[in-house]
């Protein structure tokens, strides 16, 4: 176990002293300290989202090989890094952006496809958080590396005193009737309520109501089958919107994200550190 990490509030913005956030073994976690860091992460996301998993790239990301929009430059970006002789080498990414900043860019990436609207509203006082392109490369994706990026995200989401996490996760694939039962578990079990509700903008949204659950599916085999990162979410309290969205660019059905810090359950906060100083082990 590491020493307590240094406040994030200790270093600038964007600069060499951006403090380490998580350690195990030669596997740390920080925020990018550069733009050719931000440039080495951008190739991650495309190595993961257009080369392994078959997103639809435009020619000049297919030039470029890195995967860029415009809310990227109004970002932290959370890196996991593998340290090997010195070098240090860039696995994995999350990117994170503030609900301040977002008022600069324009809004959220994820007003693109959900109404978000009557959330805000009604955390009108709180402080907001987008999660976004969340990715680690294959050959280093494993339990170390998403628990150290897990912790690198709850050490920063303390420091900043945000109260309400949110963003959107993707089922792969664009086929609905491949992802029914866990559509219909969703409405059941995991729904945001009404008063924070946050619907599919498009007309082409999917009304997870709409799936009935089967008598024969396993509610253990159903959650076993949930995205990772939702399954990770969904743990510690987080809730989702009532539609889910296909993303034909990227070839996925995303569904909206919530989760309120002031509920996260207990053991994982214990798990980490109430003030995130537990660094994975």
């Amino acid at each position: 176990m590491a020493s307590n990490p240094m406040h994030l509030n200790d270093r600038k913005l964007f600069g060499p002293v951006t403090p380490v956030l998580g350690r195990i073994g030669n596997l740390e976690t920080r925020l990018a300290r550069t733009k050719a860091e931000v440039r080495q992460a951008q190739k991650v996301r495309y190595k993961v989202f257009y080369e392994e998993l078959g997103a639809i790239a435009n020619r000049r990301t297919k030039l470029r090989k890195r995967d860029k929009d415009r809310f990227d430059r109004y970002c932290d970006h959370l890196l996991v890094i593998e340290r090997i002789a010195n070098k240090e080498n860039i696995i994995g990414t999350y990117r994170l952006l503030q609900d301040k900043r977002a008022r600069l860019c324009g809004g959220f990436y994820t007003q693109s496809e959900f109404n978000i609207s009557p959330m805000i509203q009604e955390n009108r006082n709180q402080k907001f958080l987008e999660l976004g392109r969340s990715c680690i490369l294959k050959e280093h994706r494993s339990k170390r590396a998403i628990e150290l990026m897990w912790q690198g995200l709850w050490a920063y989401v303390l420091d900043n005193q945000f109260d309400i996490l949110f963003g959107c996760a993707s089922f792969q694939g664009t086929g609905i009737e491949h992802h029914k039962a866990s559509f219909s578990w969703l409405a059941q079990h995991a729904k945001l309520a009404d008063h924070e509700n946050c619907s599919a903008l498009s007309k082409t949204g999917i009304d997870l109501q709409s799936f009935s659950s089967d008598a024969n599916d396993d509610p253990r085999r159903v959650l076993a089958g949930l995205p990772p990162l939702l399954k990770g979410y969904l743990r510690v309290g987080a809730k989702v919107g009532s539609h889910a969205v296909i993303d034909h660019q990227f070839k996925t059905i995303d569904v909206l994200v919530a989760l309120k810090v002031a509920d996260i359950a207990p053991r994982y906060l214990t798990h980490y550190g109430k003030d995130a100083s537990r660094f994975a082990a």
